[in-house]
């Protein structure tokens, strides 16, 4: 769908959602008289195919997140598209191109979105657009939380809590391509095969009662070295005791608090320690970048695709994100 151009100014229209009050997922408003931005200095304007939605976008929305935007705002980081026009200084891109980035700066739930052409990426052939919306904050969260935050290292187990949805999967998908064991869970049998598909060695349903004493029994005397956590106020006391000596627990999720006992942590020395994936350098990034292009070019990164909705549908994409138990694959924005 082409731009409109109002008559009056002859500025180029698009659809996009924004946010006027922070709120429910009732404040996300679909409006059609959007102006297009124009890149500003090293910066490339992408004509969206598809988005991403992460769960971070719900809590930003909600206006209980450190970071938050000036409103009005567009929501929205991860885009796959093609370039429409570039800025002053931009030499690595041209209109036509495919790529994604993970970081717009404009927002992404928007026909057209601006980005930095340093956070901007060529998507190859082999990925299609929706695939290359799943790709940001997903696996660059798991690459974070794998190598800057556990420093996890070749021949460590790794058991990703929450394994199913786009940050688990990514982690099951680079972990075993490093050389990690990996056990993953899941909240029912389609997600296990998903999961097993996906990398993991084992897999287990975190719905079943006695599922940590099965962990237990595969990890053996030793435990595991390192645990990447989806949903820590649920999971982190029993996180605490299924780790090896001086193994990490490395938050990615939480939605609330929790009780835990300090003295779990004493014994086997063991290490809490959150992620925050805006908190890396231009450096990390980029070394980020390194490792997924490589597993692309690889074969070993495959964005597995779970819920597709329309732009219009963004309100209804945030209920489910959060509401849905047993997420499989990465929600995705059409356009």
């Amino acid at each position: 769908m082409k731009p409109q151009i109002t008559m009056a100014t002859g500025q180029k229209l698009m659809r996009a959602i924004r946010v006027f009050e922070f709120g429910g997922p009732e404040v996300l408003k679909l409006q059609s008289d959007v102006v297009v931005p124009a890149p500003q200095s090293h910066q490339v304007l992408i004509k969206v195919h598809a988005c991403g939605v992460n769960p971070v976008e719900t809590y930003i929305r909600s206006g209980t997140y450190s970071r938050k935007p000036a409103l009005p705002y567009t929501p929205g980081s991860d885009v796959a598209g093609i370039i429409e026009s570039v800025g002053d200084g931009v030499s690595a891109f041209k209109k036509g191109d495919r790529v994604f980035c993970f970081s717009t700066v404009s927002g992404g739930y928007a026909e057209f979105a601006l980005s930095a052409d340093n956070t901007t990426y060529p998507l190859p052939e082999t990925l299609d657009f929706r695939q290359g919306a799943a790709l940001g904050i997903p696996y660059f969260t798991a690459c974070r939380a794998l190598f800057h935050s556990a420093r996890a290292r070749a021949g460590e187990s790794v058991l990703v809590h929450g394994a199913s949805g786009g940050v688990g999967l990514a982690t099951c998908q680079i972990a075993r391509a490093h050389g990690l064991k990996v056990l993953g869970t899941a909240g029912s049998e389609e997600g296990k095969k998903l999961v097993l598909q996906n990398g993991a060695h084992e897999v287990f349903n975190h719905k079943e009662a006695n599922y940590i004493d099965k962990i237990k029994t595969s990890a053996g005397d030793k435990g595991v070295d390192v645990i990447i956590e989806m949903l820590a106020n649920k999971n982190l006391s029993n996180d605490l005791k299924l780790l090896s000596c001086g193994g990490r627990v490395i938050v990615v999720g939480c939605r609330g608090s929790i009780e835990i006992n300090p003295r779990d942590t004493m014994a086997k020395e063991t290490s809490i320690i959150g992620v925050s994936l805006f908190s890396s350098t231009k450096e990390e990034f980029q070394q980020f970048a390194g490792i997924l292009q490589a597993g692309i070019e690889k074969g070993w990164v495959k964005p597995v695709i779970g819920s597709e909705y329309p732009l219009e549908k963004a309100a209804q994409a945030h209920e489910d994100i959060i509401h849905s138990s047993g997420k499989m694959g990465k929600m995705i924005l059409l356009l």
